[in-house]
């Protein structure tokens, strides 16, 4: 199987010749800074060319940010900064930026996934993680009760956004998968409650979720902490899974997998085990197998690899991967 055939078919629950072995999250820059000093070769700077000398499965992500092209870019230019109706159209025209040379820049990719070499991964922001981004936890926690419309404002406009980009990127490159990055629970749950995700949230899915559809897109929804108690909304609105199932916050997997059959997940490794030895790494790994024999489930760090963690530790990670998700 290629690497295309064999990530459809694990998320579709069809046999495979073995697990694809991924990192879903790219690693810190002090990880990898690390390792550089240990001997990771110094001219490998980015993500493809180091998943690849770690014989990892080729992906290439796509992260189409509602500032500019890069995620840090998004958190030091506008995090905050909107209180009001007035503070968000005032910097309404700084946001929606043009990704045409983006989605250009797909059209390699887009031969290598046709041919079954890489997967593509498109990644858009969503609608508790843009007003979030835009007002802070506390200022949107009060908006969803006090400026009701203001919330609604912004998901319409980046629902209008999302919706231009994805028929931008069906005519290039149409993603084996995407995420849509939320991050609305912490280490004991949702930050939004259920009315508030069926008032501000879903309305919003419904519409960008049959483009993804159109395409053969598996969405999948991005969050840390506990999802536990969401993922029944998501699962509600079509959503196909969710992503990295932090241990951390106690989430369970297999317990997700005995309520939601065909429930998608991808990560879930403890990260915190990494450098606590093979011992440990292994009963991790043991941890994950019936899940892994579940299918739908890609095992993966439960986060960046932390910069705590050798080289070596993680080549020993590697190797422990490799075992097991051979099928």
């Amino acid at each position: 199987m290629n690497h295309v055939e064999r990530f459809r078919a694990v998320m579709n629950f069809q046999p495979v010749d073995r697990i694809p072995r991924w990192e879903w999250a790219m690693w810190w820059d002090e990880t990898i800074a690390r390792w550089k000093n240990e001997g990771l070769p110094r001219e490998l700077n980015e993500v493809i060319d180091i998943a690849r000398y770690f014989g990892l499965d080729p992906y290439q992500q796509f992260w189409f940010s509602t500032t500019d092209a890069t995620i840090e870019a998004l958190q030091h230019h506008v995090e905050g900064i909107v209180s009001n109706m007035d503070d968000y159209l005032k910097v309404r025209p700084r946001l929606f930026p043009d990704h045409r040379a983006a989605i250009e820049s797909m059209r390699p990719w887009a031969e290598l996934q046709t041919r079954g070499e890489a997967v593509v991964w498109a990644s858009i922001e969503g609608c508790f993680w843009f007003p979030r981004t835009l007002m802070g936890f506390t200022k949107i926690s009060l908006a969803f009760y006090d400026q009701p419309e203001l919330i609604h404002q912004m998901n319409r406009d980046l629902t209008e956004f999302n919706l231009k980009l994805l028929d931008q990127i069906a005519r290039v490159c149409p993603p084996t998968f995407a995420t849509i990055a939320e991050d609305m629970s912490y280490n004991h749950g949702p930050m939004i409650s259920r009315e508030h995700f069926n008032e501000f949230v879903a309305p919003y899915y419904r519409r960008i979720l049959p483009r993804f559809q159109e395409m053969g897109t598996i969405v999948i929804v991005d969050s840390d902490g506990d999802v536990t108690q969401m993922v029944p909304w998501l699962f509600g609105e079509g959503i196909h899974g969710v992503l990295p199932l932090e241990r951390q916050a106690k989430v369970d997997g297999m317990q997700l997998r005995k309520q939601f059959p065909k429930l998608r997940m991808v990560g879930h490794f403890d990260k915190m085990t990494m450098n606590r030895g093979e011992a440990a790494m292994r009963a991790e790994f043991e941890r994950l197998r019936p899940l892994v024999a579940s299918g739908g489930f890609i095992p993966s760090v439960d986060h960046q690899t932390p910069p705590g963690v050798s080289l070596d530790q993680y080549r020993l990670f590697r190797r422990l991967l490799d075992e097991y998700t051979a099928v």
